[in-house]
């Protein structure tokens, strides 16, 4: 039997089709051109409108409100940045002390970690802090740039130990939250010693080659930490495009190098209480590998401390080959044996840092995570030299790199200069998140459990924050969707979750969100609504009733920052103008707000940050 809320979207949905159908005949489609932007004017003279905040806004957080709008057309890009760069970091770890304080004995599971992570990045006021319900979060710029590092420095969920330990992955985000405005050598070292990627990429535990035993380093860090943190597969100009010798691409390294790479990060393992840095007596050839934490409860704190090194395990004998480069500091890129452990893993891990590549590498990761699918080759050139000099010889400082990767006349004009190939897919998850913060989602007791305890999240998005099916993230950089976008030599990364089963279900969550979950409609379920995020609807409803063309117009700023076509606008028209209060009453307003939300949420318009 189908339910009452499935005939409906279902109508709702044959509407759409009709209503598309119908005015697509009379109605050419083309974005505008009235606010044309040649990219003479100064970039940090801005925003010079509404729209251009917006959409701002919609690369440097996690979506525009209204109040964000106007506090940046306030105060500029510069001062806005740097209000932003001194933000703290929301973190998640006292959030799930806060929750495990409530009632010691209950199982604590990552779902209060996705809860954490949604109020931190929703904006919501969190319960477990003073001045609750009014202490809604500040820091967005930051938050959003550790979900993108979070999309490069990936670990999983779905390693089989993390799914249960939630305090690793909680901590494991704080530090890239605390790390996204540093230095990218010092990222780089936490992410290397943190349990949590020692447990997923499993650097933990390995030791030296042993031939008796048949033991050889693990090479899986090793791999990862060149092809997917810091150099890349080929080796890069300074404006990304890859070095060609006779048409062909060079390796940025070889199997000699991710052997020595491995020999490197040997030895280390838990930073265990009680336990000695270099001695570990609880650690035997029997239990080195697992001699660690995995109760949910009293091992907390060994999952927030970096990995210590056990030099019995680590392979001081052999001379290793990293990476050769000009420049390099190590003779024809080799260290020689002799060092301890962290001698080792520092001089390894400066090798990586120093590499030409990583300045290219690390900024089109960024662009694209923030920005556009196709930087040109000057945008990347342009970010890879703040990357290697921030203007005051420091190389590797984030808090530069973010501010010119945003700042950058492409990334300001660039869907003027190139309108039909810059810009992103907006990722599903992100859309939800603009419409939870435009809409000023809250809870009556602040939790949100309704939203993360959902089991299904990542079969509606095909993403959820640190849930990522593979060290290769949701989506590759370098993915390209057969046809057009392919045929021009371009890549299309969040076209990857794209398929049947997500563009079905994430118009399907939208639409539960906004015509379920808001404060005055939420007849579709009869649960309690005290730990469930609420959207306030009702706010626009007069202005939808009076004067929905105004409505189209508020919409079109919020949430695609003026680049709504003359088409989608007639087709939204077309659908609130037949709405009527002979129909609906007293809830035409709202009804006009809800139907105006999810055509444009789900509009390919909207699904392309432009």
């Amino acid at each position: 039997m189908i339910s009452s809320f499935s005939c409906r979207l279902l109508a709702f949905a044959a509407w759409v089709a009709a209503a598309v159908s119908s005015v697509s005949a009379q109605t050419p489609s083309h974005w505008p051109d009235a606010s044309f932007r040649a990219g003479f004017e100064s970039v940090a003279s801005g925003p010079a409108t509404d729209a251009d905040a917006a959409r701002f806004l919609a690369q440097a957080t996690f979506g525009a409100t209204e109040a964000d709008i106007a506090h940046l057309r306030a105060i500029g890009y510069e001062a806005w940045l740097a209000e932003q760069f001194s933000l703290p970091a929301t973190k998640q770890v006292p959030y799930l002390d806060w929750v495990r304080a409530l009632d010691p004995d209950a199982y604590i599971s990552d779902n209060v970690r996705l809860e954490a992570w949604n109020m931190a990045a929703a904006g919501t006021p969190d319960p477990s802090r003073p001045g609750f319900p009014t202490n809604a979060r500040g820091d967005q710029l930051r938050q959003r740039v550790a979900f993108a590092l979070s999309e490069i420095f990936v670990v999983s969920e779905k390693n089989g130990t993390l799914a249960y330990q939630p305090w690793a992955l909680a901590s494991y985000y704080d530090r890239l939250a605390e790390d996204a405005f540093g230095n990218y050598r010092d990222l780089l070292e936490d992410v290397t010693l943190h349990p949590t990627m020692g447990v997923y990429l499993s650097m933990i535990g390995n030791r030296k080659a042993d031939a008796e035993l048949n033991i050889r380093p693990d090479e899986n860090y090793a791999r990862e930490v060149m092809q997917l943190f810091s150099v890349g597969l080929v080796q890069l100009n300074p404006d990304g495009t890859p070095k060609l010798v006779g048409g062909a691409p060079v390796p940025t390294y070889g199997q000699a190098t991710v052997r020595g790479f491995a020999a490197v990060f040997t030895g280390w393992i838990w930073n265990n209480t009680g336990c000695g840095a270099n001695t570990y007596p609880c650690c035997t050839e029997e239990t080195y590998t697992w001699c660690g934490p995995w109760d949910n409860a009293d091992d907390r704190p060994i999952w927030q401390l970096p990995m210590q090194p056990v030099e019995a395990f680590h392979d001081a004998t052999s001379d290793k080959q990293l990476l050769d480069y000009p420049g390099a500091a190590l003779p024809a890129g080799v260290l020689a044996h002799g060092g301890n452990a962290q001698a080792e893993m520092q001089a390894a891990l400066d090798n990586l840092f120093r590499h030409p590549n990583v300045g290219p590498f690390i900024a089109t990761r960024l662009i694209q995570r923030l920005v556009t699918s196709n930087p040109s080759p000057d945008y990347v050139r342009r970010i890879a030299a703040v990357f290697d000099d921030d203007g005051s010889g420091v190389r590797g400082n984030l808090r530069a790199l973010v501010r010119a990767i945003l700042l950058d006349p492409e990334a300001r004009y660039g869907h003027w200069q190139k309108p039909t190939t810059f810009g992103k897919l907006r990722e599903p998850l992100l859309k939800n998140l603009h419409v939870w913060r435009a809409f000023h989602g809250r809870s009556q007791s602040g939790r949100i459990l309704n939203l993360s305890t959902w089991p299904w999240i990542e079969d509606w998005y095909g993403q959820a924050p640190l849930r990522s099916p593979s060290v290769f993230n949701f989506f590759q950089p370098a993915y390209r969707p057969p046809g057009a976008i392919a045929a021009q030599g371009m890549v299309a990364p969040e076209f990857q979750i794209l398929n049947d089963s997500t563009i079905v279900a994430t118009p399907n969550q939208l639409f539960i969100h906004l015509f379920c979950y808001n404060v005055l409609n939420h007849e579709c379920y009869t649960e309690s609504l005290a730990d469930t995020l609420l959207m306030d609807i009702q706010a626009d409803a007069q202005l939808a009733a009076e004067n929905p063309a105004g409505l189209v117009d508020a919409y079109d700023r919020l949430l695609m920052a003026g680049q709504m076509s003359p088409f989608m606008r007639s087709v939204l028209l077309t659908r609130l103008e037949a709405m009527t209060s002979a129909e609906l009453g007293a809830n035409l307003g709202r009804e006009r707000v809800q139907h105006a939300l999810y055509l444009i949420v789900t509009s390919p318009e909207y699904s392309i940050q432009k």
